[in-house]
Order: structure tokens, then sequence, then C-alpha cells
């Protein structure tokens, strides 16, 4: 979507879920905040005179625990374009992964499907 995104990520092996987020809008506000300020058109205002943060507080956080909510909250990232009117189909969207996990096709939006993810509980040592 233009003034958001979602984002499904693992329990990293280093830090924790807020680091991970915290560097990610420092790295976007880095880029983005310095090319604003040149042009004015692009420079968002409060109303008066003050510019707004590029992001919010904070964020949403949803823990997934078994594969089939994972693979919802995939389907609803993925239609969301769709369900905005963005895009007839959810492949049509840039900055998705729709075209990676259905056609293993690299795009704008890297990931990284790995199957580290994907672990089993084992039986108990005897």
């Amino acid at each position: 979507m233009p003034e958001r995104f979602h984002l499904l990520i693992s329990e990293p092996q280093v830090r924790n879920p807020s680091t991970v987020m915290q560097s990610v809008k420092q790295r976007y506000a880095r880029r983005v905040v310095p090319r604003s300020r040149h042009r004015k058109s692009a420079q968002r205002s409060s109303g008066d005179g003050e510019s707004m943060p590029v992001w919010q507080l904070r964020f949403y956080d949803f823990n997934l625990w078994t594969e089939h909510k994972r693979m919802e909250k995939l389907r609803y990232m993925h239609r969301n374009p769709v369900k905005r009117g963005l895009v007839q189909e959810p492949e049509q969207w840039p900055w998705s992964s729709f075209r990676y996990y259905k056609y293993r096709e690299q795009g704008a939006v890297r990931v990284n499907d790995c199957d580290l993810m994907r672990m089993t509980v084992g039986k108990p040592a005897v």
C-alpha cells in the first residue's frame, strides 16, 4: 500500500523483533528524509510548518504459531492491494512477495525462505 507495508519475519537469531524494526525504519528514514527535504512538494507538514515523522512510534506485531496462521497472513498480505483496488491480481503488485511464492521469481521484495525456518519438535531425549 502507498502508506504502509506488511512484513513477515521470523524470530531473529540475534536481538529481538523490535531491534529489527528499528533498523528497518532507521535505514529507510536516512535514505528518504534527506531527499524529501530538498523537494518542498514531497515534504509532509502537520499544518503548523513542522515536519511530521516518517514512521509511527510503534509497529503492530502478531505471533504466528502454526503453518496455517502463516499461510493466512501471507494470503492477507498478498490480497491486500487487490482488495484496495490498486491492482486486479496479486502478482501485479510490484512490491509483493506473491510472485516468489507462486513462481519462485525474485522481484523487488527479497524473500529469505530457507529450510532453517522450518523447525520441528522432536521426541525428548531419554
